[in-house]
């Protein structure tokens, strides 16, 4: 996995290429947690992204509840595969996704 981290003026794009996983997923959730001070809006740019398992789920779920207390989040460029994830979990109804 590959992040790409954009910042400014108060925004974070997290651009991921490759698969978030119980291998990577750890990673992405220490970015997280190191770039969301001062974050209004935080958008995940999935369109490289291969693969999400629950642990990058759950890491999903937690940028969520963090972003809902500080600002606003979307996940962009979600490919029919990945949808298809978010659909069968509930995440679909849970994110917003553009």
């Amino acid at each position: 996995m590959e992040i790409n981290k954009t910042t400014g003026n108060g925004r974070l794009t997290l651009a991921i290429t490759g698969r978030i996983d119980t291998k990577t997923a750890p990673e992405l959730e220490k970015c997280l947690n190191e770039s969301l001070d001062g974050i209004s809006k935080l958008c995940f740019d999935l369109e490289k992204t291969e693969y999400i398992s629950s642990a990058g789920l759950r890491v999903l779920l937690m940028a969520q509840k963090t972003m809902n207390k500080q600002g606003d989040m979307k996940v962009r460029n979600v490919s029919d595969d990945i949808m298809e994830i978010f659909e069968v979990t509930g995440f679909s109804d849970i994110l917003s996704i553009v």
